[in-house]
């Protein structure tokens, strides 16, 4: 658990808690842990190292030693994510390796290995939390807790056009297919299931801007952080 303020802000793929995320902890000054990060990472690795995701042992061991570094990324607002001293900010934000995340982050004895990791983010200056079950498992006593979601359909527009900025090239109806897929799994898995905690406050933000997300968040901060 964690006596230091959180604010965790969970929601499915392509909602958008990503990039409020990381705007609220930079405007508050607060640090920022990036759960779904974790887990990329982890199915990043285990994949360069030939670690089968069916071995349950060699995957917990590998998330429970994950050499991760989370850097501001210069003259940018995204975070530079090194694993194992090499910089794979790219490389673990492509479908394939989100698809992989979604597996990994099914398994328990992962989700367990990753759990105290998780809570050592928090620091007194404050953590804005960003994942799938923030707000139910990891943190279920943080200050303030958000669920952001919209439609699948427009979490793939926006994750097409953030992989088109990318020069990255992919089908806007395979996207749409991909994340209703991962969806599906991530909210009927065992293992802390994608679900608005009991007292999170929900937003859809099919039709807000980020700049309204941001200012909506922020609102709720300051009621609840006086």
């Amino acid at each position: 658990m964690s006596d230091f303020p959180v604010i965790t802000i969970d929601g499915p793929s392509g909602s958008g808690k990503g990039t409020i995320s990381l705007i609220i902890a930079n405007k508050l000054g607060w640090d920022m842990l990036d759960s779904g990060a974790l887990y990329r990472l982890v199915a990043f690795g285990v994949e360069k190292h030939g670690i089968s995701l069916q071995d349950e042992t060699k995957l917990a061991d590998y998330a429970r030693t994950l050499d991760v570094r989370f850097e501001q990324a210069k003259g940018s607002d995204e975070l530079a994510i090194y694993l194992e001293g090499e910089d794979v900010t790219r490389g673990i934000r492509t479908e394939k390796a989100g698809n992989a995340a979604s597996k990994v982050a099914a398994i328990q004895p992962v989700r367990d290995a990753l759990l105290d990791r998780q809570r050592a983010f928090s620091q007194a200056t404050g953590l804005v939390a960003d994942g799938r079950d923030m707000g139910t498992t990891v943190f279920p006593s943080a200050g303030l807790k958000i669920f952001l979601t919209a439609s699948a359909e427009e979490r793939a527009k926006r994750r097409h056009k953030q992989l088109k900025d990318k020069g990255i090239d992919v089908s806007l109806p395979a996207l749409v297919s991909e994340i209703a897929e991962r969806d599906a799994r991530d909210s009927q898995r065992a293992a802390s299931p994608l679900k608005p905690a009991a007292d999170a406050i929900e937003l859809d933000t099919s039709d807000m801007t980020i700049d309204e997300v941001v200012e909506r968040v922020t609102t709720l901060h300051q009621e609840r952080f006086k």
